[in-house]
């Protein structure tokens, strides 16, 4: 026969633990936070770039941490880029949504590599102003994709398909660095900062002995974001070359992004480079980049993928 002590002590702490747990839900209360609202600021989203056709710049208004309604579109605004040659470059934003436009012919190229351009936003009684150079930028050699089966059920995409990769070279010299884009469908994919994929020289930071090199796995694979690619995909990699500065606008974005659980610290703003010219006025969030693209796509065979390994 068991011990009395043995059958009665799990139940008197399942007992005590309920009667823990009943007495925190108890007494919980609902505390409202009175948080302070900022400024609102203009936001910069404008990347140029060498291919050819329409390039965007989009302005909206800054929001309240707490809003979850859309950004509201800055109208109204004076858009233009210069580049160093001193061709002018008018943005237009003709649908009234806060996308200023320039180009709308496939024939139309505004980016070169090598040239530096100046952005400028006039907007009421502010100016300001951003810089940015396009940077060269390595082909991409191959796309590669292998059979891969997963140990579990994944939330989202097949157990069995295709991991993709693209194969590029790093150009010799220290100092490039570069964003790798998924392309899904003829469609470049950029939909959450957590799935950003940036490289210096051809690896993940400063310092790494990769000069001149190969893309190492790990960035080479991130193509292949949140589910495996099934056969028949359209798939792709965009290598778009970055200034150092944009690279480390988009490692803090990386690392906002990531910054969770217990030891989480306050998320903040990350420093924009685009200036505004009066040092007293309001400061603007964003960033205008530039760069050279270099694209490959593929259509997933099954009979030229590679064995799971």
């Amino acid at each position: 026969m068991k011990n009395i002590n043995s059958i009665l002590k799990p139940i008197v702490y399942s007992a005590l633990m309920l009667g823990a747990v009943i007495g925190i839900t108890s007494c919980e209360d609902v505390i409202d936070l009175d948080s302070q609202t900022g400024p609102t600021q203009l936001v910069v989203d404008g990347w140029i770039t060498n291919q050819p056709g329409a390039q965007t710049i989009k302005l909206t208004w800054s929001a309240a941490y707490f809003n979850n309604d859309a950004a509201k579109p800055v109208l109204g605004a004076e858009v233009s880029v210069t580049d160093d040659k001193g061709n002018l470059y008018t943005f237009k934003d003709l649908t009234g949504d806060g996308k200023y436009v320039w180009g709308t012919s496939q024939a139309d190229t505004l980016g070169h590599i090598g040239r530096t351009y100046t952005l400028k936003i006039k907007n009421q009684a502010d100016i300001y102003t951003a810089v940015n150079e396009i940077k060269r930028v390595p082909k991409v050699d191959s796309i590669v994709y292998q059979n891969e089966t997963l140990p579990f059920k994944p939330d989202k995409g097949p157990k069995k398909g295709y991991i993709v990769s693209f194969y590029a070279r790093d150009f010799v010299g220290v100092g490039d660095t570069y964003w790798i884009k998924p392309v899904i469908g003829g469609k470049a994919i950029v939909d959450k900062p957590t799935n950003i994929s940036i490289a210096y020289d051809a690896a993940f930071s400063a310092g790494a002995p990769s000069d001149g090199l190969i893309f190492i796995l790990p960035i080479r694979q991130s193509l292949t974001i949140d589910s495996l690619y099934s056969a028949g995909a359209s798939v792709g990699a965009e290598l778009h070359s970055i200034s150092n500065e944009a690279f480390n606008y988009l490692k803090q974005i990386q690392e906002q992004a990531a910054n969770g659980g217990l030891f989480a610290t306050p998320i903040q703003n990350i420093k924009s480079n685009v200036v505004n010219s009066n040092p007293k006025g309001e400061k603007a969030l964003g960033y205008f980049g530039a760069s050279a693209v270099s694209r490959l796509e593929t259509v997933i065979d099954p009979e030229k993928a590679r064995p799971e390994e």
